[in-house]
């Protein structure tokens, strides 16, 4: 008789995202505003140190399990029994059933990239040797649904607006976004999505990813390691997150706001029924580019 194994015991320890500190404005007064949190948080696995994550902190559960799944670190959930954490001593815990820690972790140690990521980031390179395991299937978009689902995320981004300062990223249906999470970089609200769509087994396949982040190799790496065929971001991309993307078959959208955007991979996979009225532009200049940094 074969039994099923228990969701992993999850402590509830997220923080509030804002705090109240006093600045002084432009006409030299004194005004109350908000600033998002910023803590680190070490992540060990059996008792092994695998990385400090700086967070907002309130998805460190999911943030957790998100980090070691799209770093491929460990294969299945049911393999981990909790995730506790514990913020006096900036801890997250994860315990697995057989408390042997992480399949050969000193040589997965041995081979790490340093990423672009919001305050530099690492991956580990058995993550890129997975992704081209990864098999997408992409989905038809229409252009109508885009429009409708730039301006229903747009309106998600609470941290922001009250404190400034953080990334948000989303999973999202076809025009409405199913979970949003906001934190100090992007890379970390992409893995708490991920915790949360491993921990209850959500299926990426029908789903689009959206963030307010620029559209990276690593952005792209995680995306596909959810499962989801399409991402979406009101930032831009970069050359080798779009060579990825289009070597992995990803639909790939960007510089999305209002009712703009542009399709760097995947646009037979869009049906264009909402086309704007052109407007009379003025030629480019020749060897004009493009020096806007988006972060």
């Amino acid at each position: 008789m074969t039994t099923t194994q228990q969701r992993p015991i999850l402590s509830n320890e997220g923080l509030s995202p804002a705090h109240g500190v006093r600045a002084v404005n432009e006409f030299n007064e004194a005004v109350d505003v908000h600033i998002p949190g910023e803590i680190p948080l070490t992540l060990r696995v059996d008792g092994m140190e695998v990385v400090t994550l700086m967070t907002l902190g309130t998805e460190p559960e999911a943030l957790a399990l998100g980090y070691i799944h799209n770093q491929k670190l460990i294969e299945n959930i049911d393999e981990i029994k909790s995730v506790q954490v514990d913020w006096d001593r900036e801890l997250v815990d994860v315990i697995t059933h057989a408390a042997t820690g992480i399949a050969d972790w000193q040589e997965k140690m041995k081979r790490r990239i340093v990423t672009s990521g919001c305050g530099q980031g690492t991956i580990f390179s058995c993550t890129v040797d997975k992704l081209y395991e990864v098999q997408l299937s992409p989905t038809k978009l229409k252009q109508s649904n885009i429009y409708a689902l730039i301006k229903n995320v747009g309106q998600l981004n609470e941290v922001y607006r009250v404190s400034g300062a953080v990334h948000g990223c989303g999973l999202c249906t076809g025009t409405e976004s199913l979970m949003h999470i906001e934190d100090v970089g992007r890379h970390n609200a992409a893995d708490a999505i991920a915790g949360r769509m491993w921990l209850d087994k959500i299926n990426g396949g029908d789903k689009i990813f959206y963030t307010t982040g620029r559209l990276t190799s690593e952005i792209v790496m995680k995306t596909a390691f959810m499962g989801i065929p399409t991402l979406l971001s009101r930032s831009g991309v970069t050359q080798m997150g779009l060579e990825l993307a289009q070597e992995i078959g990803m639909t790939m959208i960007a510089r999305a706001k209002g009712r703009h955007f542009l399709v760097y991979n995947g646009s037979e996979h869009v049906e264009f029924d909402a086309i704007p009225e052109k407007r009379n532009l003025p030629p480019p200049t020749k060897g004009m580019r493009d020096i806007r940094t988006d972060s």
